[in-house]
């Protein structure tokens, strides 16, 4: 069975930080690229904060567009804010995806939202932080997946070094 594509677009990301957690997020979900558009993120990489070093085995590519990029066999959901959108508990994910976030400071561009397979949002009161909505969102679609993945292995193998507490029943 072929690997379901997930890739993440992220719309001029204002903050190095909000891309070192979108990131260590994408290796947490085991997103396949994560690409952006603008300046903002290549004028202030070196302070990239990907405490896991995600970006080693994940690719992190700039593009000029998402209206211009070919995606092939891939379906774009635009994640925003953005009147008529489906709600995210009400959505079901694509196998093959690239899910775009708007920018910290605005949102997705109408010609892109009317290109998009899907519009969805997280159904808050206020607007969360970019990789807080990324992880939800990722979150979102493991949840709903077939895949599991619930295991004491996986716990030893994911958790951070200092931790051995076990439950005990």
């Amino acid at each position: 069975m072929k690997k379901a594509q997930v890739n993440i677009g992220l719309i001029n990301p204002k903050s190095p930080t909000n891309v070192g957690a979108v990131m260590r997020a994408a290796g947490c979900y085991q997103v396949d690229s994560v690409y952006y558009t603008g300046q903002r993120y290549a004028k202030a990489a070196k302070f990239n904060t990907d405490t896991k070093n995600r970006s080693l085995s994940i690719p992190l590519t700039g593009v000029d567009s998402f209206e211009e990029e070919q995606f092939s066999e891939i379906k774009i959901v635009c994640v925003d804010l953005i009147e008529g959108a489906i709600p995210l508990p009400e959505y079901q994910h694509p196998e093959n995806v690239i899910y775009i976030f708007g920018p910290e400071d605005g949102t997705i561009e109408q010609s892109l939202v009317d290109q998009a397979d899907a519009v969805v949002y997280v159904p808050t009161v206020g607007c969360m932080n970019l990789a807080a909505s990324v992880n939800v969102l990722l979150y979102d679609r493991l949840a709903k997946s077939s895949r599991n993945m619930a295991s004491d292995e996986l716990i030893k193998k994911s958790r951070d070094t200092n931790n051995t507490v076990k439950v005990k029943r």
